[in-house]
């Protein structure tokens, strides 16, 4: 897939804010992916995925967080800086 571009994302409580996403893919339903699939991709360096602010147009990189005791998750960054950028977008078909 290459440099790919995540515009939706699917998590077990579409209401609850922090809750872990399970998979990220594509509105247009071109793909969607595991959420164990991405980090695997993305620690081989297979491929790389990101969102963009939809109003700045800003880039965001899709990241793997790994914190002692808990599962790795997905996280967006940008300039260095974590954000919810995943969190914000809409719910996978």
């Amino acid at each position: 897939m290459g440099d790919v571009q995540v515009t939706c994302m699917t998590k077990p409580n579409p209401d609850g804010p922090h809750e872990e996403i399970t998979h990220i893919g594509s509105m247009k339903g071109t793909w969607k992916w595991r959420r164990e699939q991405v980090i695997a991709s993305i620690e081989l360096g297979t491929n790389t995925f990101y969102v963009l602010d939809p109003r700045t147009n800003k880039r965001s990189e899709v990241g793997v967080v790994r914190r002692p005791g808990q599962p790795p998750y997905l996280r967006t960054h940008v300039d260095g800086n974590w954000n919810d950028d995943l969190l914000a977008l809409t719910q996978c078909p």
